[in-house]
């Protein structure tokens, strides 16, 4: 006999909401809509409801279907991140400083390309880019002033860095230790997807198998020495931006997350051990309803493979705690303030989905940098979304909806069946090197392409409702000086620094990626004495080659 409803709501105030709201009280002391309504933590079907429990449970608990804590935004909002990096890390700590005084609660840091492929800002490979697409960091001293201000131990901060994310890591660990910091006390990110990147957005370096090692020694090391450090952020939001369906989405982005824990486990860690530090990272898509349900049923999933696939039991290594970004694909460069509308839109999806941070993208992203102002637009979004709008104060508020309910279900059903061919195929690795993820995407690329360009799916302002107005927003611009000063910083880094210490380190950076040993605490030795991240990425390409995709592809 199924247990009721209300028995079961009792049961799990007593165990689970009681002692998490002592520990974080709610910030109202009631809530209730702008009629004076009162509105409740979680609001539940009438009994009896037959498999109720099973899939949807209560917030903070499996399958948390609901939200992977009791109160969720009731006691603490998500974290409002806004992307941003561009030209100098002066440049860069400007806005940041900016952002936080307009009152976002989380740093994101955008990287240049050459930064993410693991060139200095003075290699050939860089002439013309540094700075362009985020801010540029050769070396600890740029990360110096990157965070001038800026208490490490105050804020949490993401890093958008996958390739050589180990050595960026490394220099917020020392930067910390100048700043008198335990790195133990550090909170944040860094995404470290490497396996996204061969299949969507294409910055890696190095073959496969030293790449997944660079993940799983930062796994190991954070998790001795970084506690809240999330070790990697295993991305659905690029595989999103190539094309993807939603339902692709969470399939390829759960398989990768598999590959990483099958990782792990070669290298010898238990699953509890590292599971609870691994973080996902979505898109935020145009299909509100859809997207709602998405964040549920990956949710839901995620939690079904840990506990019954890899026989996890603490319950933190069942929980998918999510980052959502608005989907920078969708924005366009005519018409730009309708953007504002779509960003809001996927904003609100995100939350009604439950993410644990948000960043919503600016207007004028279609067109270049953004500005302040548009930055600013992008965050009061989310502050209207937290504070104006009521959907905050209540868990899963379109639960039982019968459309919510039924994509959830079925976006997890279709998931599955892509996650069972993946294993058929030997893995999310196999599957790539196949082209079998790659191809699925470009196959739903295509298709939407299509249905745009013969008008069945309707993009206002740009294949319907088109205007010849003329753009007039304020234009971002990086001023080419930035490239020249920063080849300058680097060449008298190199003159100040002690030789003999730079090529020792260098020798014993060669000697341990030949062996097995765990490389972020030498990184970050190499990292204070001022070896730059350029240097030691060209070795490791010495040691370990270059990663090409097959011809086939």
């Amino acid at each position: 006999m199924m247990r009721p409803i209300g028995d079961a709501f009792k049961a799990w105030k007593i165990r689970t909401l009681d002692p998490s709201l002592e520990a974080i009280p709610e910030r109202k002391p009631h809530f209730r809509t702008s009629s004076g309504i009162p509105l409740e933590l979680v609001h539940l079907p009438p009994d009896p409801d037959p498999g109720y429990l099973e899939r949807l449970g209560f917030p903070g608990d499996p399958p948390f279907t609901r939200g992977v804590q009791p109160t969720m935004y009731r006691s603490r909002l998500w974290t409002m991140r806004q992307y941003a990096g561009y030209a100098s890390a002066e440049e860069s700590n400007r806005r940041y400083r900016y952002l936080l005084d307009q009152g976002q609660t989380g740093l994101s840091v955008a990287f240049d390309l050459p930064t993410q492929i693991g060139y200095d800002a003075d290699d050939r490979f860089a002439d013309g880019e540094v700075g362009k697409v985020g801010v540029s960091i050769s070396s600890l001293e740029d990360m110096a002033r990157l965070f001038e201000g800026i208490p490490l131990e105050r804020v949490s901060t993401s890093m958008t860095i996958n390739a050589p994310a180990a050595i960026l890591l490394a220099m917020y660990v020392a930067l910390a230790h100048r700043q008198g910091v335990e790195q133990s006390r550090l909170r944040g990110t860094i995404q470290n997807d490497i396996l996204k990147e061969y299949v969507a957005r294409g910055t890696y370096i190095f073959p496969p198998a030293p790449a997944m090692r660079l993940v799983t020694d930062v796994f190991a090391y954070c998790r001795h020495h970084m506690p809240h450090w999330n070790t990697i952020s295993i991305s659905g939001y690029h595989i999103r931006e190539a094309g993807s369906t939603a339902v692709q989405e969470v399939a390829f982005t759960l398989a990768n997350a598999v590959a990483y824990i099958e990782a792990a486990l070669r290298a010898g860690m238990a699953v509890d051990d590292f599971a609870p530090q691994l973080a996902f990272f979505f898109s935020a898509h145009n299909h509100f309803l859809e997207e709602v349900a998405k964040f549920r049923a990956a949710r839901r999933l995620w939690a079904k493979i840990m506990r019954h696939r890899f026989q996890a039991h603490n319950p933190d290594s069942w929980r998918l705690r999510f980052h959502t970004q608005t989907a920078g694909s969708t924005l366009t460069a005519q018409q730009p303030e309708n953007n504002v509308v779509r960003v809001a839109l996927q904003a609100l999806s995100a939350v009604l989905g439950g993410t644990q941070s948000l960043h919503t993208n600016s207007m004028d992203e279609a067109l270049w940098l953004p500005t302040e102002r548009a930055v600013r637009v992008a965050l009061r979004t989310q502050q209207i979304l937290a504070h104006e709008s009521g959907v905050a104060n209540t868990v899963d508020p379109l639960a039982g909806s019968y459309v919510i309910e039924y994509l959830t279900d079925e976006i997890e059903r279709r998931a599955e069946d892509y996650l069972r061919r993946i294993d058929d195929l030997g893995g999310a690795l196999a599957a790539i090197e196949a082209g079998f993820i790659q191809g699925e995407i470009e196959e739903a690329a295509y298709h939407t392409q299509q249905a745009i360009e013969r008008g069945e799916e309707i993009i206002v302002g740009v294949n319907a409702f088109q205007s010849s107005e003329e753009v007039s927003l304020e234009r971002l611009r990086v001023d080419p000086a930035i490239e020249r000063a920063q080849r300058e910083r680097l060449q008298a880094l190199r003159q100040r620094r002690d030789p003999q210490r730079a090529a020792s380190l260098l020798s014993r950076l060669e000697e341990a990626a030949r062996g097995q040993e765990n490389l972020m605490p030498l990184l970050i030795e190499c990292v204070e004495a001022d070896l730059t991240l350029g240097e030691l990425c060209g070795l490791l390409r010495r040691i370990w080659g270059e990663y090409h995709l097959p011809a086939t592809l």
